[in-house]
């Protein structure tokens, strides 16, 4: 992995100037540096419980004309996370042309490293030419060695499976190249974000980074057959994004096959495989191969598959209209079990109240307009951090903390920056323990043991025949 680390800072001046010179990236300022911190801190300490960075090692060093290739499927949240990891470099980003409309927002974002991408579904067809600006500055950035990162798939998906690739950002590397007359290496980094949930705080989330492709290689073909050769490695970087990450391919039996995975079975059969359920690198690996094996059995047993879809599916609703989760069926609670849930939470609830009061608009402005502004719900945790980052924490963190400094001391003020992630997080997860509360109760309610009884030995049903299918 070092021979990619080699360097890369010199490069031609210009087609007839042999002198070199140094690569040296445009620097943050310290606004944009602080802001970036405060965004970790929102994002990292705050939003998600833990973030897991493989193969960092990965990425080329900085000066390097670097494209960090990635699947798309959690908006803002994807750039962000992997901007606030790659703290050593001037990242650069294109995203919808809309969001640049605001003049303020245009300004600031642009700071930030962000570009306009224009589409002919959004911005109309008379807008597309704007792109090739986007695309020269984009360019531009390569050339001084900076990175950028960009999503082939031109738009975020709704599932965990990865679209078609388009060959634009092949198309700026490349170009890239050329304006340095292929002089000097471009690379192509494949990358991949996973989440263990895409909506909820307080859960983890992966980034991955495979080993970079060197363009250099595909050069002197290139200049003759530029858009074989850019289809050739779009493939290659695909495969490669593919690999990372867990690709439901089956899109007719798609929510069945992720509600298993997400369910006890899912558990189950990471431990029977040897993997680690509740760590999510290890996790990952136990569902890809879980996914695969799933769409093989379809394949291979087409009618068998189509009957456990179809129980599967009437698991979900039957699950879905009692508000009860499959793990219910495996801590199995009684009537006792749920009424000491409910006498701990009665017990933490002094302890919540101190937590909620500090932090409620950390919850409670999401919910006001999340289901009035939200209509794709991939937005939603963008939504949720943009919130937190612009109003929540800045009402619930910074002004109170302005506030104790000035009245009550230093001390005072320290004292509550330091509590608040705490207090938080105690209210977060005091409201997890009051929904697994109230589903214990439906659990044991006389009404549902009918219906429990039935879902029970319909879920043992699906069970036992995807082990005799997947073994």
């Amino acid at each position: 992995m070092w021979s990619y680390r080699i360097n890369y800072y010199l490069w031609a001046e210009n087609a007839n100037n042999s002198m070199t010179k140094k690569r040296t990236p445009r620097d943050h300022s310290f606004l944009l540096k602080a802001f970036r911190l405060y965004l970790q801190y929102v994002n990292s300490g705050l939003y998600f419980r833990k973030e897991h960075i493989i193969g960092i090692e990965n990425v080329p060093v900085d000066g390097t004309p670097c494209v960090v290739v990635s699947n798309h499927q959690n908006c803002l949240n994807d750039p962000l996370c992997v901007c606030l990891q790659l703290t050593d470099r001037r990242m650069n980003f294109i995203a919808r042309a809309n969001v640049f409309k605001n003049p303020i927002f245009n300004k600031a974002l642009r700071a930030m490293g962000l570009l306009p991408a224009y589409r002919m579904s959004h911005e109309g067809f008379s807008a597309i030419n704007k792109n090739r600006s986007t695309m020269d500055a984009a360019g531009q950035a390569l050339t001084d060695g900076e990175t950028l990162m960009l999503y082939p798939e031109a738009d975020h998906q709704d599932k965990r499976w990865l679209g078609t690739f388009k060959l634009g950002y092949l198309r700026i590397a490349f170009e890239a190249a050329e304006k340095m007359n292929f002089e000097q290496d471009v690379m192509i980094l494949p990358s991949c974000n996973h989440y263990s949930n895409y909506f909820h705080a307080r859960t983890d989330m992966l980034i991955k980074f495979d080993r970079p492709v060197s363009l250099k290689p595909y050069y002197e073909r290139y200049k003759e057959s530029p858009r074989e050769v850019m289809v050739e490695v779009n493939e290659l970087i695909r495969s490669k994004i593919q690999a990372l990450m867990l690709h439901v391919s089956d899109l007719e039996h798609y929510d069945q096959i992720d509600y298993l995975r997400e369910t006890e079975y899912g558990r189950l059969y990471a431990i029977k495989h040897g993997f680690k359920p509740n760590y999510l690198p290890s996790r990952l690996l136990s569902d890809q191969q879980f996914v695969d094996n799933m769409q093989r059995a379809t394949e291979e047993r087409p009618e068998e598959m189509e009957r456990i879809y179809e129980d599967t599916k009437e698991y979900a609703l039957g699950m879905k209209q009692l508000g009860i989760r499959d793990w219910l069926f495996r801590r199995n609670p009684g009537a006792v079990a749920a009424m000491l849930r409910g006498l701990g939470l009665l017990i933490l609830l002094p302890l919540f109240i101190i937590s909620i009061i500090p932090t409620c608009l950390m919850f409670i402005i999401p919910k006001i307009f999340i289901n009035k502004l939200i209509k794709d719900h991939m937005f939603i945790s963008s939504f949720n951090i943009g919130v937190s980052v612009f109003v929540s924490v800045p009402i619930c963190l910074i002004i109170p903390v302005v506030l104790l400094w000035i009245f009550a001391g230093f001390w005072w003020a320290f004292g509550y920056f330091l509590a608040f992630p705490v207090m938080f997080i105690l209210a977060w997860n005091y409201m997890r323990l009051f929904h697994k509360f109230v589903g214990s109760c439906r659990f044991v309610m006389r009404k549902n043991r009918s219906r429990i009884n039935e879902l029970r030995e319909l879920r043992k049903s699906i069970y036992e025949r995807l082990d005799a299918i997947l073994d």
